[in-house]
């Protein structure tokens, strides 16, 4: 069955998924907390082979998990020696969206379901799909963090929006910097949705698995810095780690608010 090109809901001409009126961008407030409002979440509509941004999401909650497993000695007492990480689970999202006539959940996934197509449960995947978060910064958050230009640099993009062409001084003209998260290989595990006598909306929410979760930009492997290394001078890490060079009391001695 052919996309119908009619479809304003499903659209992504003006960089979102749907050219309706109520797709139009707004405002938010400028904190330095994160806010759900500046958040964007982007899949390949279905029909398009562009990343836009879903629209009428209600909810979108990543999820990650693993256990430790604790290694004792006997004869040692009631003491944990080392906890070992175990593997780490398959990272699940959970989505809520609002169903529309023209667009449901499966269709803003990239699947041609609804009126786009007979994709309508698990059965029908034929392939995965991607998902990119984009953590939109504030005014505030642009001016403090460091310029990374235009392209990728740990995980921080320069997103567009539309401008009115006045900027206060030292801020680009319609460009917000963001965090970018991709949940690559995203599989559906259970999708539902109800109809109720006394409710006259109705919302679609879905879970799915995914695949491989990165920044779109840095180099991952052995050796990628990821924080509390205790060899290296710039960081703390944990003093079970200590070569036993330094002095442990005055290394917790010097605390910093930060």
């Amino acid at each position: 069955m052919p996309i119908n090109t009619n479809n304003q809901d499903m659209n992504p001409s003006n960089g979102l998924q749907g050219s309706s009126y109520i797709y139009n961008l707004g405002m938010s407030p400028n904190t330095r907390a994160a806010m759900s409002q500046k958040v964007r979440i982007l899949s390949p509509s279905a029909g398009s082979n562009q990343m836009t941004q879903i629209g009428v999401l209600g909810n979108f909650g990543p999820s990650f998990s693993r256990s430790a497993e604790e290694v004792r000695g006997i004869g040692f007492g009631d003491k944990i020696a080392e906890l070992v990480p175990g593997v780490q689970s398959a990272v699940t999202v959970s989505l809520e969206r609002t169903m529309l006539y023209l667009s449901n959940l499966w269709q803003s996934l990239g699947y041609n379901g609804g009126v786009s197509g007979p994709a309508r449960s698990l059965a029908h995947q034929r392939w995965p799909f991607d998902l990119q978060q984009q953590v939109v910064f504030s005014d505030i958050a642009d001016r403090e963090v460091s310029d990374t230009g235009d392209g990728y640099s740990g995980g921080i993009q320069n997103i567009a929006f539309p401008s009115s062409g006045t900027t206060p001084s030292g801020v680009v003209d319609g460009v917000h910097k963001a965090s970018i998260t991709m949940y690559e290989g995203c599989w559906l595990t259970d999708t539902s949705f109800s109809f109720q006598k006394d409710s006259q909306m109705v919302s679609e929410s879905g879970n799915a698995m995914v695949t491989d979760v990165h920044d779109y930009s840095s180099v991952y492997g052995e050796f990628m810095p990821t924080g509390n290394n205790p060899y290296n001078p710039d960081e703390r890490g944990s003093i079970r780690f200590t070569d036993g060079s330094e002095d442990i009391a005055a290394r917790n001695e010097t605390l910093s608010v930060g």
